[in-house]
């Protein structure tokens, strides 16, 4: 019984399962998905150390993986040191006694919520995907796969790529030599997650446009019509979801969520020819 049918007080039919029967299903997937992400914070968390010295702060060191790619990218294509990053000293202060102590809670819920999104999505999907009709899931098969695949490459994306070139801006950027810039490890923990979990969701623009699209209220026609509107939207995504609003930051991520869209006018665009044909079959 669905949603609908409750609200119109139509009665289940036998076998049928009720709205409060729906509820119940619902409160058992996501305790579920509560469980998993737990179990995947307490894993983070048994390895803090590891996870703060090694991961958490890679991106901060002249020797991070991805920092010293680009320099030997630049010097390939003959640009020079334009990617290579400067050599800065981070270091981290934190002035309130509980900050720490907070700090590791959050990054243990952050790094379990990380590791458990395919499992909690899988559970998602467990509970519409009875709702769903033999011809919808036939072209909904693989859906788990590639939005895991989407939100780790977001995840990656921010972690490798957006956060070195961060650090490496803010920590250079001087309006004076008499200011020593020392954030605290709260605000730096709080703009890695920006940087790597909500990158991830905004790569989820694809199966978004998709899941529009198959349902009617998008097709590829109107979003190229809506390109420039578009590409305002994605701008403002990316100021909120990157620490600061500096052209820098707001670059590097608005290009690869661009990119997206138009790969979403692509995926819309398949999706609209193959709606035709089938229409056309139903005619003929």
């Amino acid at each position: 019984m669905s949603l609908f049918d409750f609200l119109n007080n139509r009665e289940p039919a036998p076998g049928e399962m009720t709205f409060i029967d729906h509820l119940e299903e619902l409160r058992w997937h996501i305790i579920r998905s509560v469980i998993a992400v737990l179990i995947a914070a307490i894993f983070t968390f048994i390895y803090s150390d590891f996870v703060v010295d090694q991961l958490l702060f890679g991106p901060t060191k002249p020797d991070f993986i991805s920092a010293v790619w680009l320099c030997k990218i630049g010097n390939q294509l003959g640009i020079g040191d334009a990617l290579c990053f400067k050599q800065v000293e981070t270091k981290f202060l934190e002035t309130t006694m509980t900050g720490q102590f907070i700090a590791s809670f959050t990054l243990s819920f952050i790094g379990g919520l990380i590791l458990a999104f395919p499992y909690v999505f899988w559970e998602f999907w467990r509970f519409i995907k009875p709702a769903l009709s033999p011809k919808e899931l036939k072209k909904t098969r693989g859906v788990i796969f590639w939005v895991s695949l989407l939100f780790f490459s977001g995840v990656l994306f921010g972690y490798f790529i957006l956060t070195p070139f961060m650090v490496n801006f803010y920590f250079n950027y001087k309006l004076s030599e008499q200011i020593q810039i020392m954030p605290s490890f709260s605000d730096y923990l709080e703009n890695l997650i920006y940087t790597t979990f909500g990158i991830g969701l905004l790569f989820q623009l694809p199966l978004l446009m998709s899941l529009l699209t198959r349902i009617g209220i998008v097709s590829a026609r109107f979003l190229r019509q809506y390109r420039r509107h578009a590409f305002v939207i994605i701008l403002i995504a990316a100021a909120v979801i990157t620490p600061s609003t500096d052209p820098f930051s707001l670059t590097i991520v608005t290009i690869p969520l661009y990119l997206l869209f138009e790969a979403s006018i692509i995926i819309a665009s398949r999706i609209n020819k193959r709606q035709e044909k089938e229409r056309a079959a139903e005619w003929s």
